[in-house]
């Protein structure tokens, strides 16, 4: 699994392309848009970001994966988001928005893991290596 140095730095670089590219570069990886997800730290109350991928958008509704790359915990950024559903999104780059997130519930991963599996193979490997239910996290807009 990877380990929070080399996540980092995987974020680390991701931002340096979109920097030096003048966002013209970054706002896809592996045929998916990525976002910047901004979190309010659980521990710290400082705001955290991260550069994810979104393997599935319904309408208004941007999805994300808290895999980890399959590792046995959960990624720091979905235990913030669990503690404070109020996070900031920019989505491919766009302007950011206060966006509500959620964690599915069984009815919706259910309905959503099979379509993402079946694009997204590598989802499919994550969850083979953890015995934790890999969650899906739905961020919406704010009414």
């Amino acid at each position: 699994m990877p380990s929070d140095a080399a996540m980092k730095a995987m974020n680390t670089v991701h931002r340096v392309i979109l920097k030096v590219s003048g966002g013209k570069l970054g706002w896809s990886a592996g045929n998916m848009p990525v976002l910047q997800l901004t979190t309010t730290g659980r521990k710290s109350g400082e705001a955290r970001s991260v550069m994810l991928t979104s393997p599935v958008q319904e309408g208004t509704t941007i999805v994300i994966v808290a895999s980890r790359g399959g590792d046995d915990q959960n990624p720091a950024w979905f235990l913030n988001l669990r503690d404070n559903p109020s996070v900031k999104v920019s989505f491919k780059g766009g302007p950011t928005e206060i966006m509500h997130a959620q964690v599915a519930d069984a009815d919706e991963r259910a309905r959503l893991w099979p379509t993402i599996v079946a694009t997204y193979k590598n989802y499919a490997g994550y969850q083979t290596k953890t015995d934790r239910e890999i969650p899906l996290v739905l961020l919406s807009p704010m009414a």
